[in-house]
């Protein structure tokens, strides 16, 4: 098993999003909760390292968030977002219900949009 958020597009530059802050948190079971680790992603705007989770006791059954800083990473490129963002931190909140399975959760965003889904 692996949990990868192997990259963030920034679409609105047609770019890899370099440099954009993010936190994996394990929300539940509750008594596992806690921040699972910050990065920065590199210049393909994928996790320094490869995968947030390697493996071991990390690898439970549960409900975790990605919280990408968008609003920082698009005001430090200079792209324009309005006075206040309207995108400005982002979570993503998933399931993880088979330790023995990948998880790829990408992310392509904009100042405006954001889509992901579950890859391979």
């Amino acid at each position: 098993f692996s949990l990868h958020h192997n990259q963030v597009l920034d679409t609105a530059n047609g770019i890899p999003a370099a440099k954009m802050k993010i936190i994996l948190t394990r929300l539940s079971p509750e008594e596992s909760a806690g921040v699972v680790g910050e990065f920065i992603t590199n210049d393909d705007g994928r996790l320094e390292g490869g995968p947030a989770l390697k493996g071991g006791k990390e690898f439970i059954v549960g409900t975790y968030e990605w919280t990408f800083y968008a609003g920082d990473y698009f005001a430090s490129k200079g792209t324009f977002t309005s006075g206040t963002p309207f995108l400005d931190v982002i979570p993503l909140r998933f399931g993880i219900d088979n330790p023995d399975d990948h998880y790829h959760v990408p992310l392509l965003v904009s100042p405006w949009s954001f889509s992901t889904y579950r890859g391979s």
